[in-house]
């Protein structure tokens, strides 16, 4: 599952392919945007892979795949996000399931062969939003959601909540990576003209369109900073850092708390079944 827009990916996929060659696409868009990103880069090293970040039997069926076929993992790019209420497959909140423990479980299935490629990178696309978020322990123990309620208030909430989930998730990451030759980044991609919004009412999609045509970025300008996080030359000592507009950005306490980044991990380990 992926919230980027076809041509957002189409840009990062073709800018990343120019530099490093080989890109694993798990878009779920694919055939859509790859005539394009061949166009683009001049390669036709990229390839497709089936994953549903919102079941995590896809995840571990992904990972067995991809380090089967795939001797090298240099970059992991955490990029897929949803913004509406559900449950997942596994009955996890939505927001919460894909946004965060997806990408737990394919970084943790993944991290081996990111050391063995060392010197690599985790890449966590989180955003702005991270700063209006809280993590309630309590309704993740007891419901595996991080907000129960289907208003657009209370969905912005819960969203808000799983981008601090990545801020965090990357905090405590950086931590474990320590002595290895794997670094990670957290970012804010700046408002972009994307998709992710496409499961809003009718009237929600009215009222945003303006503002998306006047102060968003186009996807082009929306992929810089994760392509600066993903290839810039000499950011290692920044492991662990946030960073906006390809420039890092110092976080609130709450997105650098130890305690929550340390008990948000071994939650998700026990509801991964890591």
């Amino acid at each position: 599952r992926d919230g980027c827009s076809s041509r957002d990916q189409e840009s990062e996929y073709s800018d990343t392919t120019r530099t490093v060659g080989r890109v694993v696409s798990t878009h779920d868009q694919f055939d859509q945007i790859k005539e394009g990103v061949l166009q683009e880069s001049g390669s036709s090293q990229v390839v497709f892979m089936q994953l549903d970040l919102g079941n995590l039997q896809s995840v571990r069926s992904f990972a067995e795949t991809f380090l089967k076929s795939e001797p090298r993992l240099d970059i992991l790019i955490n990029n897929a996000g949803v913004y509406m209420h559900g449950r997942t497959e596994d009955g996890f909140g939505l927001m919460f399931g894909v946004n965060h423990l997806g990408h737990f479980l394919l970084t943790n299935l993944l991290l081996q062969r990111l050391k063995e490629c060392g010197p690599s990178r985790v890449v966590n696309v989180s955003s702005l939003m991270h700063n209006f978020g809280k993590i309630d322990f309590d309704s993740l123990n007891t419901h595996k959601a991080l907000g129960l309620g289907s208003s657009p208030l209370q969905v912005i909430q819960t969203y808000s909540h799983s981008k601090l989930c990545n801020v965090l998730f990357n905090h405590e990451l950086a931590k474990r990576l320590q002595g290895t030759k794997v670094t990670c980044y957290s970012l804010h991609p700046g408002a972009i003209r994307t998709e992710l919004a496409r499961n809003m009412s009718s009237v929600g999609k009215i009222l945003q369109a303006p503002i998306q045509a006047f102060f968003f970025k186009n996807p082009t300008q929306g992929c810089q900073t994760t392509l600066h996080c993903a290839l810039q030359e000499g950011i290692e000592p920044l492991s662990g850092r946030y960073f906006s507009n390809c420039t890092v950005k110092e976080v609130s306490a709450k997105a650098r708390d130890d305690a929550a980044a340390k008990k948000l991990w071994e939650i998700s380990e026990r509801l991964c079944g890591l």
